[in-house]
Formats: C-alpha cells, structure tokens, sequence
C-alpha cells in the first residue's frame, strides 16, 4: 500500500507543476497580446502574422492542461483546498485561451489596417491596451500570491476599461458618422477596442476565480472591493 504521506506529497509536486504549466501558458498568451498591440499601433503586418500562427500553440496547450486537470482529480480525489486550485486552474486556462483568441482579433484587424493610407490612430486605445495588459498580469500575479485583495482591484479597473470602451467607441463612431472616408479605419479600431474590453472581462474572470480559490466564495457577477 503507497505511502499516504508519500501520495499526497506527490500531489502536491504535480499540483505546483499544474501551475506552472499554467503560467507558461499565460506567457504565451502575455506575447500574443504584447504582439498583436505593437503590430496594431506600428502597423507590422509581419508581427500580426505571428500572432495568428501562434495561436495554436496557446489552444493545444490549453488542452494538454485541462486534460491534466482531469486526471490529477481522478487520480487524487482531492478536497477543500485542493480542489478549489484544480478548478480554479481549469477555468483560468479557458480564460487565458480566450485572451488569446482576442489578440489575434486583433492582429487580424492589424493586417486589415496595413492595407490603408496611413492615418493618425485613437490614441486612447493604446492608453485601454496598457490597462487591459495591467489587469492580467494582475489577476495572474493574484493567483500566485493566492491575493483575493489584488484580485479585487482587478474587478474595480475593468470599469475604467468600460469607460474607455464607451469613450473611445463614441468618438469613431462621430468621426464616422462625419466623414465616409475614416469609416474603414475607424471601424477596425472599433473592433480592436471591443476586443481589448473583452480581454478585461477575461482577466476580471481570472481575478474571481482567484477568489472562489483561497475563499471558496463564488463571486461571479458580482466581483467587487
């Protein structure tokens, strides 16, 4: 019969290294989303191009993890604690997928803006990117240092992401409405800025599995300071 010490300290070694694939999963999608914004605001058809064929790698190994998620409770039948981290893990993969998904809207938005006579860019919309990029490594960052107050100052900026959203989108949708000419860029930008608040969302996702983790409180919907 194993060792029920020995068992669990082996879950634990695979727990952490749960996380770790975790993070480097977070890394990748951290990239994808630095990228696509340069490739954005540089107009790079070349960096948007890496995005798009980096994808892939994100996805596969969203799924590897997942599949581990699985197996780790199967094998384990953890509690408490324990399976509070494993689920948390396997919702914050999704959402971590998702960003990348969102970055590569936009790298996709970046090659459609490539093909237009160069013309001056929302600068608000880098000011909603930088935002957006500080929420996730601040829900990512919570969840490492199992922080439920950090987790909740990432609720509190996604309203000023919103209000960035809200802002930014009425301004192009006048100059649209102004002139036919900005309508083809402004719409692109309109959709990049819709994908950057999606990002937000994803990483005020995060920040509340972060809190269901170390208090088993599921504040979903309701995630506040």
């Amino acid at each position: 019969m194993v060792d029920e010490k020995a068992r669990r300290d082996r879950f634990h070694q695979e727990l952490e290294a749960l996380k770790n694939r975790l993070l480097e999963l977070a890394g990748l999608a951290h990239t994808a989303l630095e990228r696509c914004i340069t490739a954005f605001w540089d107009r790079n058809p070349d960096l948007a191009r890496q995005v798009i064929n980096g994808d892939r790698a994100i996805n596969d190994l969203e799924v590897n993890i997942d599949g581990e998620c699985i197996r780790l409770v199967a094998l384990y039948q953890p509690v408490a604690i324990d399976l509070r981290v494993i689920m948390a893990v396997d919702h914050i993969i999704a959402e971590v997928e998702r960003i990348g998904d969102q970055a590569v809207n936009v790298a996709e938005e970046a090659l459609n803006l490539s093909h237009f006579p160069p013309q001056p860019l929302h600068p608000e919309i880098l000011t909603m990117a930088r935002k957006v990029q500080e929420m996730v490594a601040g829900s990512l960052d919570a969840f490492i240092s199992r922080d439920v107050q950090a987790a909740r100052e990432v609720c509190l900026a996604d309203d000023e992401v919103d209000t960035l959203d809200r802002s930014i989108t009425q301004e192009l949708l006048e100059q649209m409405a102004a002139s036919r000419e900005v309508v083809p860029l402004d719409q692109s930008q309109i959709n990049i800025v819709r994908n950057l608040e999606r990002v937000g969302d994803h990483a005020t996702n995060i920040a509340e599995q972060v809190v269901y983790m170390v208090e088993g409180e599921n504040i979903r919907h309701r995630c506040q300071g």
